[in-house]
């Protein structure tokens, strides 16, 4: 993929990406070090299906994105319940709580060197919701679709816009909803300039970009490499790296090699083991961060004896939480069986389930599967998920219940599930968004059939359950704070007893750096993630 005004040449790119990959195997003098204005960062990256912020829901497009678009407003990395502009100088919320105004700041640039104006943010946003994409939802929820949007979205002059909601929303539930990748600003003049029969540059953005954000997309290479630059058309202070690279190295002991040697400034996917063993290099720094991220195994419906109440109640007491926890977890995560992730309003701390076959053998009787049955599970193959896999295979096998495990890279695990023909699945889900609502999509499915447009986690595993739809969609409405947090607190309550979801931790994600490495900030969403704060001494 090329850019028209490259500042970093595709054969630079190529000797600094070799430069570090040649490293630490022997294939290079022992004092190894990464280029001094590039930051080069270890990451398992498979996940990622495309570029387009009108499509990405993945965890690791969703850090490329907050890197590298901009949208209205953004998340304040140090107090989550708080909003900054980004691009918006200003915004206000009509007196019938319905419409949205917005003023941006002046002089605003693409990397393109566009103009930025309040016609390419009201594009962006309507561009997301006529492709209804995946996380198109996040966006139709307030009532727009592919036939009002243009009415409802809207700019009223070059740096004004307005937004139309369906109902008086709780105004923090939808400016947090702007600061989800859907919201990012695309360069409409770009986008149109690569548009094929009428797909509003769908095809060519998957892999290229538009963006206005502190770095630009250079190039992404499937499993191998995503190369991002310094944006200097970016309003804001400019990034202090010229480039940053992530190799997908999805191995902890490999990252933890590289690291040590310097061959790379960052490891982000490390063992409970290699970070105990990495505590005494001085040469090594650690940091932590809670992360609005759950793992979770789900149970698809439309498989009979997982669709059965107490088959679904027997799983949950067929994982060993407290082994979990003290080794494959450690310090990375903290068990958690609910659907908010604590620093949510509403989370909670209730974790009532531990492993239990005895309790779990006598359900499995009254589901009338005494001998217990055969299923399969999908799986990504990166740790910790593969070793809790291995962990719950085991202590199912215990009660007669015989699980094949399918391993996959990310793409081919999360097309599986999102086609919604798995048995079980494992893996994780982050908040979109900085809102309790944004986990309702393990509550919500209004329309179970394999067509339905909205496609939530409740859907992928054709999981029904009107009550906790409809107190989701009261909660979402309930502007007095108090109340809504006894509402979601009610729903996770209920969601523990009968859902078929088994949540297993929240995340606390880890990065180990070298110690020349200042600035880089963990948020509590992945899209809050920022590189371009990053500098080396």
């Amino acid at each position: 993929m090329r850019f028209s005004t490259p500042v970093f040449s595709r054969r630079a790119m190529a000797a600094a990406v070799a430069s570090t990959l040649v490293l630490g195997y022997g294939m290079a003098p022992a004092l190894a070090a990464t280029p001094k204005d590039t930051l080069v960062v270890a990451f398992a990256f498979d996940d990622i299906i495309t570029m387009d912020p009108a499509e990405v829901f993945e965890i690791s497009a969703s850090e490329v994105m907050g890197n590298t678009y901009d949208r209205l407003v953004r998340l304040d990395v140090n107090d989550p319940s708080k909003l900054i502009n980004d691009i918006a100088k200003s915004w206000s919320v009509s007196a019938d709580g319905k419409t949205y105004s917005f003023e941006l700041k002046p002089g605003l640039k693409f990397a393109s060197g566009n103009p930025l104006t309040a016609d390419d943010v009201a594009f962006s946003l309507q561009r997301a919701v006529l492709l209804d994409k995946s996380p198109a939802f996040i966006l139709t929820q307030f009532g727009f679709s592919k036939t009002n949007v243009k009415d409802k979205i809207k700019a009223t002059g070059p740096l004004s816009l307005t937004l139309e909601t369906d109902k008086a929303y709780a105004p923090s539930f939808v400016m947090n909803c702007l600061t989800a990748d859907v919201g990012a600003v695309v360069d409409k003049k770009l986008v149109l300039a690569n548009e094929v029969a009428g797909d509003l540059g769908y095809a060519w953005l998957k892999t290229h970009y538009a963006g206005s954000g502190p770095l630009k997309l250079r190039e992404w290479r499937a499993n191998e490499v995503v190369a991002l630059e310094r944006n200097d058309s970016y309003y804001g202070k400019k990034a202090p790296m010229a480039r940053v690279l992530y190799r997908h190295i999805k191995e902890s002991s490999t990252q933890r090699l590289l690291l040590e040697k310097g061959d790379i400034d960052m490891a982000r996917n490390l063992s409970p083991q290699d970070l105990a063993a990495m505590a005494s290099n001085k040469d090594i720094k650690v940091s932590s961060a809670p992360k609005g991220t759950v793992y979770y195994i789900s149970l698809n419906q439309k498989n009979p004896n997982l669709a059965k109440p107490e088959v679904r109640e027997a799983l949950k007491w067929l994982v060993d939480y407290a082994a979990i926890g003290d080794t494959l977890i450690k310090n990375i995560g903290t068990v958690d069986q609910n659907f908010l992730p604590v620093g949510l309003l509403g989370a909670s701390t209730v974790n009532p389930y531990k492993l239990d076959v005895d309790k779990a053998k006598a359900l499995l009787v009254k589901a009338g599967l005494p001998n217990g049955f055969k299923v399969t599970i999908d799986m990504r193959t990166v740790q910790p998920v593969q070793g809790i896999t291995e962990a719950f295979q085991q202590t199912a096998k215990r009660a007669g219940i015989d699980i094949e495990i399918i391993p996959g890279d990310g793409k081919q695990v999360l097309t599986k599930y999102r086609a919604r023909t798995h048995d079980m699945y494992i893996g994780q889900w982050g908040a979109d968004y900085w809102d309790p609502h944004s986990n309702a999509t393990f509550v919500q499915n209004p329309d179970n059939s394999d067509d339905a447009k909205a496609k939530p986690l409740a859907w992928r595993n054709a999981w029904v359950a009107p009550e906790l739809d409809k107190m989701a969609d009261a909660a979402v409405l309930e502007r007095d704070t108090n109340k809504r947090k006894k509402m979601y607190e009610d729903m996770q309550a209920e969601f523990r007893k009968t859902s078929p979801f088994i949540m297993l931790y929240q995340q606390v994600e880890v990065a180990a750096v070298r110690s020349n490495v200042d600035g880089f900030k963990l948020g509590p969403t992945f899209g809050s993630d920022y590189m371009f704060t990053a500098s080396k001494r």
